[in-house]
């Protein structure tokens, strides 16, 4: 039976309606009380903001009440007036803006909590920066068997995006160096962790994965792609109990200040599952979290009653173990993405197929079958249509579901499967913070592209415009779990640090609605809880932000500028307090 979709959700064709031109101002219109005789008076209002709900016709309002953890009233400052009493705690926005807190729908926090406290290489541009960082994290830490850190980009080794060993060699030799790239599909290892992991020029490519080698010796070059990566981080010690959920502490600082208090985390293992419930048992989780349990891609639907029994544990509290994540494919940047078509350059080489596309059909079905939500990771066109008709098969052999699967990334379409994602009700879960020109795109996509595929990249506009859900994420620690700059680049297609000036492939920006949209309401659709969160209405929780400034009467380029100075989760402060707004 399908889910019955509330208000906050748009009819068929599922797209939320844009602003209409007149709601451009503060306040174009107000959305009037929905309870006019209260029973009680508020624990908390908001006065004097500017109150964009994210609600069906997108209204604006001038204040909120608040009693316990849900919102009462939503409507005028003279309106909210019933709802004041002796104990109200009254707080005057002074034109500030007010809207739902941010949902990001694929993000990896435990991870990025840890990386924290390990070589931190994301702020640095070259080669030689990471080397020197290395040293500076090695002469820190004597006493640590494993130097492992993240963020180093591809860029810096174009134009084939992979780097040598013999770097690290130069200044570690006697302990593994494990380094993560940005992006989380390569690894820059030395000698040392590649003679621990028994990787030889002789070592068979791992089913999903790949060790580079270089070209005159054949020796392995100390770059590993994908599932190539575990070959060594199996050999690592794991990360114990108490550094998981302090790198998920750590994390929810950071999202909470950024005003999200709703993920879909990308990828869990059962590790992370006890984080997760640890966190919550002791009222710490200071987030409504959707778990993609992980598909192993060297298994088959024999993991599937783990994934059942997981689901029915960890299901609980702000945890909701729902959804399964599956990967198809891997990068653009160093030919592993799935295309259709091989790469310009590179004859034969169509990238890596994670799991076999009548495989991928069958194992969706089951899952379809049992209740779960699938989270595809999708970059290649191939994948995408992969997993597309993935979905298309399981609704053939169970019959339309409200399943709400979603593919995440996205940079490759082929344009004809673009109306797929409304016909068949797949959420296309963009990161947009990638859909600009940067050195990723110059150095290391364009130039393996023929000009036809360049035209859909990132194509987030398009899947708007065909009635698509479009819900968005960041993958933090890949890139910034900042929406604000998220939703610069949507609109403008251009770096929210100014890294370009030039819109890359204009015709695909969306407006500042449609991108408030995809990070609110439409996050929440692909949670399953836009009937409790993502719009700013009488009775959904309290889940809500205040940043500083408007963002409709600044210009595009300005809005990763602004600021949350406040959030609320369930009407209780989780970053800020009121006082900071009196």
């Amino acid at each position: 039976m399908m889910r019955k979709r509330p208000s906050s959700i748009i009819p068929d064709p599922l797209r939320p309606v844009a602003l209409p031109a007149v709601a451009l101002g503060v306040a174009a219109f107000i959305l009037g009380a929905a309870a006019p005789t209260p029973p009680g008076k508020a624990d908390v209002v908001l006065r004097g903001g500017a109150v964009y709900t994210l609600n069906a016709v997108r209204s604006w309002a001038e204040a909120v009440a608040i009693r316990r953890d849900s919102i009462v009233y939503v409507g005028s400052d003279q309106g909210v007036a019933a709802y004041v009493g002796p104990q109200t705690r009254v707080v005057n926005l002074e034109g500030r803006m007010v809207l739902p807190a941010f949902q990001d729908a694929h993000i990896h926090p435990i991870f990025g909590g840890i990386s924290q406290t390990q070589c931190a290489l994301a702020d640095l541009k070259t080669k030689d920066e990471y080397v020197a960082a290395v040293v500076r994290y090695a002469a820190a830490h004597k006493d640590a068997p494993w130097i492992r850190g993240v963020g180093w980009s591809l860029a810096a080794f174009a134009p084939t995006g992979i780097p040598d060993k013999k770097f690290l060699d130069a200044v570690v030799s006697d302990r593994p160096i494990f380094l993560e790239s940005s992006d989380g599909h390569s690894a820059w290892v030395n000698s040392r962790a590649l003679s621990i992991a028994g990787i030889t020029k002789d070592t068979p490519d791992p089913g999903g994965g790949r060790i580079d080698h270089d070209p005159k010796s054949g020796e392995p070059i100390g770059s590993l792609q994908d599932s190539a990566m575990l070959l060594v981080t199996d050999k690592a010690p794991p990360y114990t109990p108490q550094e998981r959920q302090d790198g998920l502490r750590r994390a929810l600082k950071l999202l909470n200040g950024f005003g999200i208090t709703s993920f879909q985390d990308a990828s869990v293992s059962p590790d992370a599952l006890e984080a997760y419930r640890a966190l919550d048992e002791k009222g710490e989780l200071t987030a409504r979290v959707v778990e993609s349990l992980w598909w192993e891609r060297d298994k088959g639907e024999e993991q599937i009653a783990g994934f059942l029994e997981e689901r029915r544990k960890y299901t609980k509290g702000r945890v909701r173990a729902t959804t399964v994540k599956i990967m198809q494919d891997g990068v653009m940047e160093v030919q592993t993405a799935a295309m259709l078509h091989p790469y310009k350059g590179k004859p034969g080489v169509r990238g890596i197929e994670m799991v076999e596309p009548e495989a991928l059909k069958k194992y969706v079905t089951r899952l379809d079958k049992e209740g779960f939500q699938v989270h595809f990771h999708a970059i290649g066109d191939a994948a995408i249509r992969e997993c597309l008709d993935a979905v298309e098969a399981a609704r053939r052999a169970n019959g339309p579901r409200d399943s709400r699967h979603h593919i995440s990334h996205l940079e490759i379409f082929d344009p004809a499967d673009i109306p797929r994602f409304r016909a068949l009700g797949v959420v296309a879960n963009f990161q947009p913070l990638w859909a600009y020109a940067d050195d990723y795109i110059v150095k290391l996509t364009l130039p393996f592209l023929e000009d036809a595929q360049v035209r859909w990249i990132y194509p987030i506009g398009s899947l708007y415009r065909s009635g698509a859900v479009v819900a968005f994420g960041s993958d933090w620690s890949v890139s910034s779990a900042n929406p604000l700059e998220e939703i610069e680049v949507a609109v403008t297609r251009m770096g929210a640090a100014g890294e370009t000036k030039e819109p890359f492939i204009p015709e695909e920006r969306i407006d500042l609605p449609e991108a408030l949209a995809a990070f609110t309401i439409n996050a929440a659709y692909v949670n399953f809880q836009e009937d409790k969160t993502g719009s700013i209405e009488a009775g959904k929780l309290a889940d809500l932000i205040v940043l500083d400034r408007n963002l409709f009467t600044i210009k595009p380029e300005a809005i990763s500028d602004a600021k949350v100075v406040l959030t609320l989760l369930g009407g209780r402060p989780v970053h800020g307090d009121f006082s900071m707004l009196d």
